[in-house]
């Protein structure tokens, strides 16, 4: 089902803050990384070489374009700092906006979701932040439901185990 380009550019300015809040964390925070992945997505969307086929919604089929926009990217950079030999990382300090943002408690939550795994904090930040279901949330990382709810439930412990001082391990 073809949708028509005002359709699309409508969606995706609904959809914006949403998109550029999972960027972010695609991109592991970093801003500059995340408008480019974002910007990139939706030039795709825009331009047809990522079409919408309806088996999801919208909001998730789009989901999925930035995880896979990110992913290039970091392919990209990755392959630019091995031809160049460089294999020093940017510096991942926040911006100065962006620290002063955060208060002492979202500061902790933030380094306790980074000791989760990747997937884990996927698909939390999905369920979460983007109020997505656990199944929209596996159709946009490419998993089953059931790995998906696996992910979901050790996540949520793991965090509340360290949240709260009860790590057993």
């Amino acid at each position: 089902m073809k949708i028509a380009r005002a359709d699309v550019e409508a969606k995706l300015e609904e959809h914006h803050a949403d998109c550029f809040a999972w960027a972010m964390a695609c991109c592991g925070r970093e801003r500059s990384e995340a408008e480019d992945v974002l910007q990139t997505s939706y030039l795709k969307v825009l331009d047809g070489r990522a079409t919408f086929a309806s088996r999801s919604s919208f909001r998730t089929w789009l989901f999925g374009v930035i995880r896979r926009t990110a992913a290039e990217h970091r392919r990209w950079r990755a392959l630019a700092r091995f031809r160049s030999g460089l294999n020093d990382r940017p510096d991942p300090s926040p911006d100065a906006a962006t620290a002063v943002a955060h208060s002492e408690s979202s500061a902790r939550l933030l380094a306790t979701l980074a000791t989760l795994t990747e997937r884990q904090r996927q698909l939390l930040h999905l369920v979460f932040y983007q109020d997505l279901t656990i199944g929209e949330a596996a159709a946009v990382l490419g998993i089953s439901i059931g790995t998906a709810r696996t992910h979901y439930e050790r996540g949520k412990q793991r965090l509340r185990e360290l949240l709260t001082g009860e790590d057993d391990r």
